[in-house]
C-alpha cells in the first residue's frame, strides 16, 4: 500500500487542472472520512442494517411529522 503522501499526490493529479484548494481540501476530507469509517467497521464498530433501519423507521415515521 503506498504511503499517505503518495496517495494525496496521487488523488489530486486525478482532479482536473482547473481544480481550486478548496476542492482539493474536500477530497482530502472526504477521505479522511471515509478511511475513518472504514477503520471503525474493521473494528467491529459499524452499526448492523437492521438496527439502522429501525432507527430511521422511528425517527421518519408519519407521527414525527404532524
Amino acid at each position: 500500500m503506498a504511503g499517505v503522501k503518495q496517495q494525496v499526490i496521487q488523488m489530486i493529479q486525478s482532479l482536473p487542472e482547473e481544480v481550486s484548494i478548496d476542492d482539493i481540501m474536500a477530497e482530502l476530507y472526504l477521505k479522511l472520512q471515509v478511511d475513518a469509517g472504514l477503520r471503525e467497521l474493521d473494528e467491529g464498530k459499524g452499526i448492523p442494517h437492521e438496527e439502522v433501519e429501525k432507527m430511521s423507521k422511528a425517527t421518519f415515521s408519519p407521527q414525527n411529522f404532524l
